[in-house]
């Protein structure tokens, strides 16, 4: 997290230019909210996802996370000419700066909250960043994804890394040199997007999978995410003994024994989150 527990305290008192925030039953919902420049991420956007981010990961109370996008673009990728030092926008944001560089690549890999990408409208570029980096992602079958970089003399070196964790390596090779949209089914196909709906039931199929995430135990989705994540960089010889640590700390968290005991009471669990 490039942001603290003590900075993101007063989360509901900031000002954000290029999102909406919203917290209800437990979800925060996180809104792109630039869609004059397609959802472009500038220096601002990326500090105040990485934000909001930080204040999900902190807060036990947040038990999933649902990112959306306003316009006619989810995310057109990296704002390059604000990155670069121009056309600079004078922004509202309040957030405070983080405490070093966010690399949007792995804005969610510490995140070890459920998050639910709902895509309406098309993905370019470095948009993949936020769809890959999403745990479920529920699309409209209207939608096209591209990575158009290779015909500008770009290559998206951090897009193919996040496609090889959730693809085939050659297949997201392939995508990276072509440069040649696809659909939504070819999506889910290669594993990018989870469900492909119907436009009109979009937002419904987001709020029937966020209910049935939110009535799971969110510690142990939670301690489970975060195995999950550090599996990656453990050896193989150590994994089982980490798992068999990480398990130990699951049983001793309220929710565990929330759990055990409703389930010999035979009623539903109630949980808290810790």
């Amino acid at each position: 997290m490039v942001f603290s527990i003590e900075q993101v305290q007063k989360f509901q008192e900031q000002k954000f230019a290029y999102l909406l925030v919203e917290v209800k039953n437990h979800v925060l919902c996180i809104t792109l909210n630039r869609p004059d420049k397609k959802n472009a991420m500038n220096p601002v956007l990326l500090a105040e996802l990485a934000f909001s981010l930080a204040y999900a990961h902190y807060n036990n109370d947040i038990w999933a996370i649902v990112l959306a996008a306003n316009g006619d673009t989810f995310c057109a990728g990296a704002d390059l000419k604000a990155f670069a030092g121009d056309n600079q926008e004078i922004s509202v944001s309040t957030i405070p700066q983080p405490n070093g560089e966010i690399l949007l690549g792995e804005l969610f890999t510490q995140v070890h909250k459920p998050c639910i990408a709902k895509v309406h409208a098309n993905v370019f570029a470095g948009g993949f960043l936020l769809v890959c980096g999403c745990t479920y992602v529920i699309a409209s079958d209207k939608v096209n994804f591209s990575l158009p970089e290779v015909k500008r003399g770009i290559w998206p070196m951090q897009v193919m890394q996040s496609l090889m964790q959730i693809m085939s390596p050659r297949k997201a090779v392939q995508l990276c040199m072509l440069g040649e949209p696809f659909n939504a089914q070819e999506a889910m196909q290669w594993g990018i997007v989870t469900k492909v709906v119907d436009a009109n039931n979009l937002d419904k199929e987001v709020e029937t999978l966020t209910q049935s995430i939110c009535k799971q135990s969110p510690s142990a989705i939670r301690m489970g995410l975060e195995a999950f994540d550090n599996m990656r960089s453990i050896s193989t010889h150590e994994i089982h003994a980490y798992l068999k640590k990480m398990l130990g700390k699951v049983l001793q968290t309220q929710d565990a024994k929330e759990g055990l005991t409703a389930f010999k009471e035979k009623r539903a669990a109630v949980w808290t989150g810790n």
